[in-house]
Protein backbone atom coordinates (compact mmCIF):
# COMPACT_ATOMS: atom_id res chain seq x y z
CA UNK A 1 0.00 0.00 0.00
CA UNK A 2 2.52 2.57 0.84
CA UNK A 3 4.30 1.58 -2.38
CA UNK A 4 1.01 2.10 -4.31
CA UNK A 5 0.60 5.30 -2.44
CA UNK A 6 3.61 6.46 -3.72
CA UNK A 7 3.24 5.74 -7.24
CA UNK A 8 -0.46 7.64 -7.36
CA UNK A 9 1.19 10.59 -5.43
CA UNK A 10 4.49 10.53 -8.05
CA UNK A 11 1.93 10.33 -11.10
CA UNK A 12 -0.98 13.16 -9.13
CA UNK A 13 2.73 15.62 -9.25
CA UNK A 14 3.44 14.74 -12.68
CA UNK A 15 0.52 15.89 -14.35
CA UNK A 16 0.44 19.13 -12.12
CA UNK A 17 4.15 19.50 -13.54
CA UNK A 18 3.09 18.97 -17.06
CA UNK A 19 -0.18 21.33 -17.32
CA UNK A 20 2.03 24.30 -15.99
CA UNK A 21 4.85 23.85 -18.32
CA UNK A 22 2.02 23.89 -21.25
CA UNK A 23 0.75 27.17 -20.53
CA UNK A 24 4.39 28.23 -20.55
CA UNK A 25 5.33 26.80 -24.02
CA UNK A 26 2.66 28.22 -25.87
CA UNK A 27 3.15 31.88 -24.21
CA UNK A 28 6.86 31.01 -25.43
CA UNK A 29 6.02 30.15 -28.89
CA UNK A 30 2.90 33.36 -28.93
CA UNK A 31 6.33 35.61 -27.95
CA UNK A 32 8.79 33.73 -30.59
CA UNK A 33 5.87 33.71 -32.90
CA UNK A 34 5.17 37.50 -32.71
CA UNK A 35 8.86 38.42 -32.26
CA UNK A 36 10.05 36.98 -35.46
CA UNK A 37 6.94 38.05 -37.38
CA UNK A 38 6.87 41.42 -36.30
CA UNK A 39 9.81 42.96 -38.29
CA UNK A 40 8.02 41.25 -41.69
CA UNK A 41 4.87 43.09 -40.64
CA UNK A 42 5.94 46.39 -40.09
CA UNK A 43 8.40 46.31 -43.28
CA UNK A 44 5.17 45.53 -45.84
CA UNK A 45 3.13 48.40 -43.48
CA UNK A 46 6.25 50.87 -43.94
CA UNK A 47 6.47 49.70 -47.92
CA UNK A 48 2.64 50.11 -48.32
CA UNK A 49 2.74 53.49 -46.57
CA UNK A 50 5.42 55.14 -47.82
CA UNK A 51 4.21 53.70 -51.93
CA UNK A 52 0.50 55.20 -50.63
CA UNK A 53 2.18 58.50 -50.09
CA UNK A 54 4.18 58.53 -52.58
CA UNK A 55 0.79 58.16 -55.13
CA UNK A 56 -0.91 60.81 -53.11
CA UNK A 57 2.26 63.28 -53.53
CA UNK A 58 2.14 62.13 -57.23
CA UNK A 59 -1.29 62.56 -57.36
CA UNK A 60 -1.35 66.26 -55.61
CA UNK A 61 1.55 67.41 -57.95
CA UNK A 62 -0.47 66.23 -60.97
CA UNK A 63 -3.54 68.56 -59.64
CA UNK A 64 -1.57 71.28 -58.58
CA UNK A 65 -0.33 72.04 -62.01
CA UNK A 66 -0.59 75.71 -62.48
CA UNK A 67 -0.13 76.04 -66.10
CA UNK A 68 -2.84 73.05 -67.20
CA UNK A 69 -6.08 75.37 -66.86
CA UNK A 70 -4.97 78.39 -68.31
CA UNK A 71 -7.20 79.76 -71.29
CA UNK A 72 -4.70 81.56 -73.70
CA UNK A 73 -5.37 82.75 -76.94
CA UNK A 74 -2.24 82.31 -78.32
CA UNK A 75 -0.69 79.31 -80.73
CA UNK A 76 2.64 78.89 -79.46
CA UNK A 77 4.03 79.24 -76.06
CA UNK A 78 7.36 78.74 -73.83
CA UNK A 79 7.94 79.48 -70.53
CA UNK A 80 11.95 79.48 -69.59
CA UNK A 81 13.69 79.47 -66.51
CA UNK A 82 16.99 80.81 -67.73
CA UNK A 83 19.15 79.99 -64.49
CA UNK A 84 17.59 76.55 -63.95
CA UNK A 85 17.72 75.61 -67.36
CA UNK A 86 14.42 74.67 -66.87
CA UNK A 87 10.84 74.52 -69.40
CA UNK A 88 8.08 75.23 -66.90
CA UNK A 89 5.63 75.30 -69.43
CA UNK A 90 5.67 74.77 -73.28
CA UNK A 91 2.77 74.03 -76.11
CA UNK A 92 3.76 74.24 -79.76
CA UNK A 93 7.37 75.71 -78.47
CA UNK A 94 9.07 74.24 -81.84
CA UNK A 95 6.65 75.12 -84.55
CA UNK A 96 7.41 77.94 -86.96
CA UNK A 97 5.48 81.16 -86.92
CA UNK A 98 5.83 84.45 -88.53
CA UNK A 99 7.95 86.76 -85.87
CA UNK A 100 6.53 90.18 -87.00
CA UNK A 101 9.16 92.52 -85.13
CA UNK A 102 10.23 90.08 -82.59
CA UNK A 103 12.70 89.91 -85.25
CA UNK A 104 14.53 93.34 -84.30
CA UNK A 105 16.16 91.05 -81.32
CA UNK A 106 18.15 89.72 -83.85
CA UNK A 107 18.66 92.99 -85.78
CA UNK A 108 20.12 94.81 -82.68
CA UNK A 109 22.54 91.50 -81.80
CA UNK A 110 24.02 92.00 -85.36
CA UNK A 111 24.21 95.80 -85.19
CA UNK A 112 25.88 95.43 -81.85
CA UNK A 113 28.25 92.83 -83.48
CA UNK A 114 28.96 94.55 -86.65
CA UNK A 115 29.99 98.11 -85.15
CA UNK A 116 32.90 99.62 -84.37
CA UNK A 117 33.15 101.66 -81.04
CA UNK A 118 31.66 105.14 -81.79
CA UNK A 119 29.75 104.23 -84.82
CA UNK A 120 27.12 106.48 -86.41
CA UNK A 121 24.57 105.74 -88.60
CA UNK A 122 22.77 107.79 -90.74
CA UNK A 123 19.14 108.34 -91.82
CA UNK A 124 18.99 107.87 -95.64
CA UNK A 125 15.87 107.53 -98.06
CA UNK A 126 15.63 103.99 -97.79
CA UNK A 127 15.00 104.03 -94.43
CA UNK A 128 12.26 106.69 -94.45
CA UNK A 129 10.74 104.69 -97.35
CA UNK A 130 10.26 101.31 -95.58
CA UNK A 131 6.53 100.68 -94.51
CA UNK A 132 5.54 103.05 -90.80
CA UNK A 133 6.69 106.01 -90.18
CA UNK A 134 8.28 106.43 -86.41
CA UNK A 135 9.54 110.26 -87.25
CA UNK A 136 12.53 109.65 -88.15
CA UNK A 137 14.34 112.27 -90.37
CA UNK A 138 16.44 111.73 -94.05
CA UNK A 139 20.35 112.55 -93.02
CA UNK A 140 20.09 112.22 -89.08
CA UNK A 141 22.80 110.87 -87.74
CA UNK A 142 22.64 108.42 -84.72
CA UNK A 143 24.89 107.09 -82.04
CA UNK A 144 24.72 103.17 -82.40
CA UNK A 145 23.12 102.35 -79.05
CA UNK A 146 20.47 105.40 -79.13
CA UNK A 147 19.02 103.99 -82.60
CA UNK A 148 19.09 100.53 -81.34
CA UNK A 149 17.33 102.00 -78.05
CA UNK A 150 14.52 103.74 -80.49
CA UNK A 151 14.20 101.08 -82.48
CA UNK A 152 13.41 98.52 -80.41
CA UNK A 153 10.93 100.68 -78.02
CA UNK A 154 8.52 102.07 -80.79
CA UNK A 155 9.70 98.76 -82.71
CA UNK A 156 10.60 101.39 -85.70
CA UNK A 157 11.08 99.88 -89.48
CA UNK A 158 12.76 102.97 -90.59
CA UNK A 159 14.82 102.55 -87.80
CA UNK A 160 16.02 98.66 -88.60
CA UNK A 161 16.36 99.74 -92.28
CA UNK A 162 18.64 102.03 -91.16
CA UNK A 163 20.57 99.41 -88.68
CA UNK A 164 20.81 96.79 -91.52
CA UNK A 165 22.97 99.62 -94.28
CA UNK A 166 25.90 97.92 -91.62
CA UNK A 167 26.22 94.91 -94.13
CA UNK A 168 27.93 97.23 -95.93
CA UNK A 169 30.98 96.80 -93.33
CA UNK A 170 31.04 92.71 -93.97
CA UNK A 171 32.42 91.02 -97.10
CA UNK A 172 29.57 91.43 -100.39
CA UNK A 173 28.99 89.69 -103.48
CA UNK A 174 29.10 91.86 -106.41
CA UNK A 175 25.72 93.71 -106.86
CA UNK A 176 24.68 92.09 -102.97
CA UNK A 177 22.96 95.29 -101.28
CA UNK A 178 23.92 96.16 -97.68
CA UNK A 179 20.72 95.34 -96.43
CA UNK A 180 20.84 91.62 -97.97
CA UNK A 181 24.39 91.47 -96.46
CA UNK A 182 23.04 91.90 -93.07
CA UNK A 183 20.42 89.56 -93.14
CA UNK A 184 22.54 86.63 -94.22
CA UNK A 185 24.85 87.90 -91.09
CA UNK A 186 21.70 87.48 -89.21
CA UNK A 187 20.83 84.16 -90.13
CA UNK A 188 24.49 82.70 -89.92
CA UNK A 189 23.62 83.86 -86.20
CA UNK A 190 20.67 82.24 -85.93
CA UNK A 191 22.24 78.79 -87.04
CA UNK A 192 25.62 79.37 -84.41
CA UNK A 193 23.17 80.02 -81.12
CA UNK A 194 21.26 76.87 -81.73
CA UNK A 195 17.85 78.22 -83.14
CA UNK A 196 16.74 75.62 -85.13
CA UNK A 197 13.56 77.06 -86.37
CA UNK A 198 14.56 80.84 -87.55
CA UNK A 199 15.55 82.28 -90.55
CA UNK A 200 14.98 85.68 -91.23
CA UNK A 201 13.87 87.39 -95.05
CA UNK A 202 14.76 90.66 -94.06
CA UNK A 203 15.50 93.18 -90.99
CA UNK A 204 12.56 94.23 -90.05
CA UNK A 205 10.17 90.98 -89.97
CA UNK A 206 7.29 92.94 -92.17
CA UNK A 207 5.71 90.59 -94.10
CA UNK A 208 6.62 90.25 -97.84
CA UNK A 209 3.79 90.02 -99.23
CA UNK A 210 -0.39 88.50 -98.12
CA UNK A 211 1.40 84.93 -97.60
CA UNK A 212 4.97 85.18 -97.02
CA UNK A 213 5.98 86.88 -93.74
CA UNK A 214 9.77 88.78 -93.44
CA UNK A 215 11.18 86.19 -90.77
CA UNK A 216 9.83 82.80 -88.99
CA UNK A 217 10.81 81.13 -85.81
CA UNK A 218 9.41 79.02 -82.71
CA UNK A 219 8.54 80.22 -79.70
CA UNK A 220 11.24 78.62 -78.00
CA UNK A 221 13.87 80.25 -80.28
CA UNK A 222 12.42 83.10 -79.53
CA UNK A 223 13.08 82.54 -75.73
CA UNK A 224 16.47 81.25 -76.40
CA UNK A 225 17.50 84.53 -78.26
CA UNK A 226 16.35 86.36 -75.39
CA UNK A 227 18.67 84.37 -73.27
CA UNK A 228 21.34 84.48 -75.18
CA UNK A 229 21.40 88.50 -75.70
CA UNK A 230 20.78 89.03 -71.84
CA UNK A 231 23.83 86.97 -70.97
CA UNK A 232 26.09 88.78 -73.17
CA UNK A 233 24.47 92.06 -73.85
CA UNK A 234 22.20 92.94 -71.30
CA UNK A 235 22.65 96.45 -72.14
CA UNK A 236 21.49 95.85 -75.45
CA UNK A 237 17.79 95.10 -73.53
CA UNK A 238 17.94 97.59 -71.12
CA UNK A 239 15.80 100.50 -72.72
CA UNK A 240 12.87 98.07 -73.29
CA UNK A 241 11.61 98.02 -70.01
CA UNK A 242 10.50 101.71 -70.31
CA UNK A 243 7.35 102.83 -70.77
CA UNK A 244 8.57 105.94 -72.86
CA UNK A 245 12.35 107.21 -73.59
CA UNK A 246 12.79 110.41 -74.72
CA UNK A 247 16.07 109.56 -76.98
CA UNK A 248 18.05 112.55 -79.57
CA UNK A 249 19.93 111.54 -82.55
CA UNK A 250 22.58 114.18 -82.66
CA UNK A 251 20.00 116.85 -84.08
CA UNK A 252 16.86 116.07 -83.23
CA UNK A 253 14.61 115.15 -80.06
CA UNK A 254 12.47 111.72 -80.69
CA UNK A 255 9.62 110.52 -77.71
CA UNK A 256 9.82 106.31 -77.84
CA UNK A 257 6.22 104.65 -77.03
CA UNK A 258 7.06 101.30 -75.77
CA UNK A 259 4.92 99.29 -77.95
CA UNK A 260 4.64 96.62 -74.69
CA UNK A 261 1.43 97.90 -73.32
CA UNK A 262 2.23 96.26 -70.16
CA UNK A 263 5.46 96.67 -70.12
CA UNK A 264 5.00 98.96 -66.75
CA UNK A 265 3.19 96.72 -64.86
CA UNK A 266 5.48 93.75 -65.11
CA UNK A 267 7.64 93.21 -61.57
CA UNK A 268 11.19 92.77 -61.78
CA UNK A 269 11.66 93.07 -65.89
CA UNK A 270 14.57 92.55 -67.72
CA UNK A 271 13.49 93.09 -71.45
CA UNK A 272 10.73 92.99 -73.71
CA UNK A 273 9.18 92.61 -77.29
CA UNK A 274 6.33 93.04 -78.95
CA UNK A 275 5.20 91.92 -82.83
CA UNK A 276 2.21 92.21 -84.94
CA UNK A 277 1.32 91.82 -88.85
CA UNK A 278 -1.47 90.48 -90.39
CA UNK A 279 0.23 86.94 -90.89
CA UNK A 280 1.84 87.11 -87.47
CA UNK A 281 -0.99 87.81 -85.57
CA UNK A 282 0.21 89.08 -81.72
CA UNK A 283 3.67 88.46 -80.70
CA UNK A 284 5.55 89.00 -77.34
CA UNK A 285 8.18 87.99 -75.43
CA UNK A 286 9.41 88.99 -71.99
CA UNK A 287 12.24 88.07 -69.12
CA UNK A 288 11.72 89.04 -66.04
CA UNK A 289 13.45 88.45 -62.66
CA UNK A 290 10.96 85.94 -60.48
CA UNK A 291 13.59 86.09 -57.25
CA UNK A 292 17.67 86.72 -57.10
CA UNK A 293 19.73 85.42 -59.60
CA UNK A 294 15.72 83.53 -61.15
CA UNK A 295 15.62 85.29 -64.96
CA UNK A 296 12.16 83.69 -66.57
CA UNK A 297 11.75 84.42 -70.41
CA UNK A 298 8.53 83.78 -71.77
CA UNK A 299 7.48 83.75 -75.62
CA UNK A 300 4.04 83.98 -76.80
CA UNK A 301 3.42 83.46 -80.88
CA UNK A 302 0.28 83.74 -82.84
CA UNK A 303 -2.03 85.56 -80.71
CA UNK A 304 -4.20 88.87 -80.77
CA UNK A 305 -3.39 92.08 -80.78
CA UNK A 306 -4.60 92.62 -76.78
CA UNK A 307 -4.62 88.72 -76.62
CA UNK A 308 -0.87 88.46 -76.37
CA UNK A 309 -1.00 90.87 -73.43
CA UNK A 310 -3.57 89.07 -71.48
CA UNK A 311 -2.09 86.05 -72.24
CA UNK A 312 1.63 87.28 -71.23
CA UNK A 313 0.04 88.62 -67.85
CA UNK A 314 -1.35 85.39 -67.09
CA UNK A 315 1.64 83.58 -67.73
CA UNK A 316 3.86 85.65 -65.82
CA UNK A 317 1.69 85.42 -62.53
CA UNK A 318 1.40 81.84 -62.88
CA UNK A 319 5.13 81.29 -63.46
CA UNK A 320 5.67 82.84 -59.82
CA UNK A 321 3.14 80.57 -58.47
CA UNK A 322 4.86 77.72 -60.14
CA UNK A 323 8.19 78.59 -58.52
CA UNK A 324 7.11 78.99 -55.20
Amino acid sequence: MGRGTNRVECSTSMKIFDIKNIGTYVSALFLFTVLFTLPHFLSVFTVSEDTTAAGIIGMEKEREDPFQNLFLQGKAFFVYDVNENAVLYAKNEETQFPLASLTKIMTALIAKELSPEGMLITIDSSAIETEGDSGLLIGERWRLKDIIDFTLVSSSNDGARALASLGSLVSQDEGTLPEESFVRQMNDKARSVGLQQTYFLNESGLDVNSSTSGAYGSAKDMALLFAYVLDHYPELLEATTESALRISSLSVAHVASNTNDIVGSIPGILASKTGFTELAGGNLVVAFEAGPTRTIVIAVLGSTVDGRFNDMEKLILTSLEAIK
